[in-house]
């Protein structure tokens, strides 16, 4: 269905573009670009005193994520590129949503929500009713793997296979579009959160130390590599776990890179099993024009050499990778004549 748009309804009601991750939110506007980009996290403090509740979001939240007392209760709403928890989902978007237009709106906005193309029916009726509940106004989605493409202005309405792999905190999605349509596609629900872990079990089974998710991540982004690099070393903290006190140690990027491999493993057999899946004349363009990665898993070091060597193919990093979606959704908005065939429609009351 073609989305009404009347003529003076942008003047006095935003359109929205949200990617809704599992690690951060990502709000864009038409004609402006991303405005918010903020971690998909809530904290809740109930003040048992005056019978209310006080909460904070985004970055604030995330600042309290393992450091508050008990008295303050952090969510992260969206777990595995869905919505886990609808309440706190739309409070949390609510707010973002007017951080990105803080000025009121007379006529309800609409929102073009990116989804993840593996999800069920009933996991796309709750992002699209947390959608239309944060906004108060009507709800679109659009598939992840489709948004990135358009973000990352790959050829995706043209009669050639282009193929995208988009890595994000919770699902690695990986797909191949032809003429806007995603011909062949795998969700995997295998990402950063599983490399993290990877990280926090290594150090606890070898090392007998416990660390945060927060450390576990950063540990990653500084000396992880999903192949051989120039070796680096980092002093974490954390708890020893014989004697209960706090403890230091250096740990080493090759530990790191044997610690993430069985989950880049996985992530591994998903594109060759997408490849597998293709025909002769799509896998004769993807050998041409290779293969994007996008999503924040796209920055670890090494990633597009790794998948390189498995596949054959061609493989690059898009620019700001983690901003693909993001982008892709303000494209669709400001040109919807053009890209409404993308969307699927969801209006929830």
């Amino acid at each position: 269905m073609k989305p009404r748009v009347l003529p003076f309804a942008r003047e006095f009601s935003p359109d929205f573009g949200v990617d809704l991750g599992t690690h951060g939110t990502r709000v864009s506007l038409p004609r402006v670009g991303v405005v918010l980009d903020e971690p998909s996290i809530v904290a809740i403090r109930s003040d048992v005193k005056r019978g209310q509740a006080n909460r904070a979001v985004g970055v604030v939240a995330h600042l309290l994520h393992g450091r508050a007392p008990e008295s303050v209760r952090t969510i992260r709403p969206v777990q595995r590129g869905v919505v886990a928890d609808l309440d706190a989902a739309a409070i949390m978007l609510r707010e973002f949503l007017r951080k990105a237009r803080p000025r009121a709106y007379c006529v309800a906005p609409r929102v073009l929500l990116a989804v993840p193309s593996g999800i069920t029916p009933v996991e796309r009726r709750a992002a699209a009713a947390v959608a239309a509940r944060a906004a108060h106004g009507r709800a679109a989605l659009i598939a992840r793997p489709k948004a990135a493409a358009l973000g990352a202005a790959l050829p995706i309405a043209e009669p050639v296979a282009s193929m995208i792999c988009d890595v994000g905190g919770g699902r690695t999605e990986v797909a191949v579009l032809v003429m806007g349509e995603l011909v062949v596609s795998e969700s995997l629900p295998v990402a950063g959160d599983d490399l993290d872990g990877a990280i926090a079990d290594m150090l606890r089974r070898e090392h007998k130390l416990c660390i945060s998710d927060q450390t576990a991540e950063r540990i990653k982004i500084e000396i992880g590599a999903a192949t051989t690099r120039d070796p680096l070393a980092m002093e974490v903290g954390g708890r020893d776990l014989i004697g209960g006190l706090p403890r230091r140690i250096m740990i080493h990027s090759d530990e790191v890179m044997r610690a993430i491999d069985e989950p880049l493993r996985a992530v591994d057999r998903a594109v060759e099993r997408t490849l597998e899946r293709c025909n002769a004349q799509w896998a004769a363009d993807l050998m041409e024009n290779g293969m994007l990665l996008v999503g924040g898993g796209a920055r670890l070091c090494g990633l597009d050499r790794r998948l390189a060597a498995a596949t054959g193919m061609p493989v690059r990093v898009a620019d700001e990778p983690a901003l693909c979606v993001a982008r892709g959704l303000a494209a669709c908005l400001e040109h919807l004549d053009v890209w409404q065939t993308l969307i699927e429609r969801r209006d929830v009351a």
